[in-house]
């Protein structure tokens, strides 16, 4: 069974923290590695971000998001990954992305995370339309380092 990797609005604290504290029994983890995506309050020529509006096609993220989770699991000696990321609004503070990777050790973990949010940047169809302080909005465009 799939567990949808979507949750309505920003990810909470709470939330992230009960994920992380259900790995604290799991003895053959000795590395976590944890991206959050936070919304920034950018200034653009089209004025103030007050927040991002996240839309996505969902059944085609699930089924991508499975094919990124075989190759990484293929490729590094990692334990589990869990991805969730916004829709909705998410305003200037909120978390819109939570990536987490546990392994035995820390360089297949940092790694996997690595290559994971290179991934869901560029493979998910998820869009994030930036809404503005004088009542306009812009779509935004996801940039990543090409060295991963």
């Amino acid at each position: 069974m799939r567990r949808s990797l979507f949750i309505q609005g920003p990810i909470s604290v709470a939330f992230i923290s009960a994920q992380i504290r259900k790995h604290q029994f799991k003895t053959d983890i000795g590395a976590n590695q944890i991206f959050l995506g936070q919304v920034r309050a950018d200034q653009t020529t089209n004025g103030l971000v007050t927040g991002i509006e996240y839309t996505a096609y969902e059944q085609m993220a699930l089924d991508i998001m499975e094919e990124i989770r075989a190759s990484l699991f293929e490729k590094y000696p990692i334990r589990c990954i869990h991805v969730y990321h916004s829709l909705g609004l998410v305003k200037p503070g909120g978390c819109s992305l939570f990536i987490y990777v546990s392994a035995a050790h820390s360089e297949a973990a940092f790694l996997a995370c690595q290559q994971l949010l290179s991934k869901v940047k560029k493979q998910l169809p998820i869009w994030g339309k930036e809404v503005m302080d004088k009542q306009q909005y812009q779509w935004k465009v996801n940039t990543m380092t090409e060295s991963i």
